[in-house]
């Protein structure tokens, strides 16, 4: 098992794809790279095509999945605002296969078509924003196939409207729908997400709710829940409670303590004082354990590295081979002082493994044994040599 990874900022695509590629087969030494992950920048929309092409020229991989990007990730580095193309080879025995799912509304409700039918072990996908209502996708797995295997990867950040994603798969470029590869054999693939959030206050159940609204937490209006916890907390808590409130859910409502990494975090969008609710992002049940959250770039570095820390106990004596970074366009330059912050701290906490990825408009990842959509998190997939399952949070 072998991995490479390289970044370019030549500002003419076909130059940077090249150049980029052929430092990332350096890593492979002789072996023929089975799998190609490409992000270029939205400089280069316009010439999908020929950064696939080069791609293909220069090393021949078998299999080949990506997009255009806001802003791409190599090892230790982000590329904002700049002409860039990052490219993650790798080479495995593991099976590898790309496929094309699209959405379709049908008299009966949706359909999806183009997912693998046979078994992986793990899946990564990449999808069109304006074309593919992934959190449905998730939903229906979640609830027909509980426990089904982890779901890595984020929403293409490359186009403003509908008809301007540029997705890859292999030789194609596609402007609508989710390319994915779906990967099955002997790798270990380490899944987690770092959501970049920490709790305050107590752990609390929804005792009314309907739908996105909860009336009540603990048998109080969960207005006046929030008034107590502001009244509580030190005046930097307190300041950012007033720049955006979050909830936590439980996922595994069977666990007697939770951690950070037992949370699905949704954001508070709204409260009525005169009823005592709060509307959060997501629907909440009766009977659910959730407990508030805050973030701010502090909390979001913390969270990162109480991350990685997870992903190299999972790993154990083994090294991590190489990684992907699914990282939120309001994270980077936009949410921290210094640049490159994921990128970097993924490569001084896990011995500088190569890595690519892209700023995105959603991520997706495991928390517990679900998969979910998220937001401002940085969602990963590391892999090793391994029994041949992929792994979650």
């Amino acid at each position: 098992m072998k991995f490479g990874a390289a970044l370019s900022t030549n500002t003419e695509a076909r130059s940077a794809a090249v150049e980029a590629t052929l430092e990332a087969a350096d890593g492979l030494g002789e072996r023929h790279p089975s799998l190609a992950v490409v992000f270029a920048s939205a400089h280069f929309a316009s010439q999908a095509e020929a950064v696939v092409d080069a791609v293909h020229e220069a090393a021949a991989p078998q299999s080949l999945a990506g997009c255009v990007a806001e802003a791409v990730v190599g090892t230790g580095k982000e590329i904002e605002s700049r002409p860039a193309v990052s490219v993650w080879l790798a080479s495995f025995e593991s099976q590898v296969r790309t496929f094309h799912c699209q959405f379709a509304k049908t008299n009966g409700g949706a359909a999806f078509s183009g997912w693998p039918l046979d078994p992986a072990g793990a899946y990564l996908l990449i999808v069109d924003p304006f074309s593919f209502p992934v959190d449905l996708l998730l939903n229906v797995m979640n609830d027909r196939a509980p426990g089904s295997p982890f779901i890595v990867g984020g929403v293409a950040s490359g186009g403003t409207g509908p008809g301007e994603t540029r997705l890859f798969m292999d030789r194609k470029v596609m402007d609508s729908g989710a390319v994915g590869v779906a990967l099955t054999g002997n790798l270990e693939v380490v899944a987690l997400v770092s959501q970049g959030c920490r709790p305050i206050g107590p752990v609390l159940a929804v005792t009314r709710s309907e739908g996105n609204v909860i009336f009540e937490l603990g048998g109080k209006p969960s207005v006046q829940r929030i008034q107590e916890l502001y009244e509580l907390l030190p005046e930097h808590d307190r300041e950012l409670m007033t720049q955006g409130l979050l909830v936590g859910r439980v996922i595994d409502e069977y666990k007697t303590d939770f951690e950070r990494g037992d949370f699905l975090v949704r954001s508070v969008v709204g409260a009525d004082p005169d009823s005592g609710a709060i509307a959060v992002g997501d629907a909440v049940a009766v009977g659910e354990t959730i407990q508030f959250h805050v973030r701010d770039a502090a909390s979001a570095d913390e969270d990162l590295r109480t991350t990685l820390k997870v992903a190299r106990d999972k790993v154990g004596d083994r090294n991590v081979g190489g990684g992907l970074l699914f990282t939120c366009n309001g994270r980077g330059s936009r949410m921290f002082s210094t640049s490159d912050h994921d990128a970097a701290l993924i490569a001084s906490e896990l011995g500088d493994p190569p890595i690519a990825g892209f700023f995105c408009a959603g991520e997706l990842g495991p928390v517990g044994s679900k998969n979910f959509l998220h937001g401002f998190t940085a969602s990963m997939a590391f892999f090793s040599e391994g029994p041949g399952h992929g792994e979650g949070q």
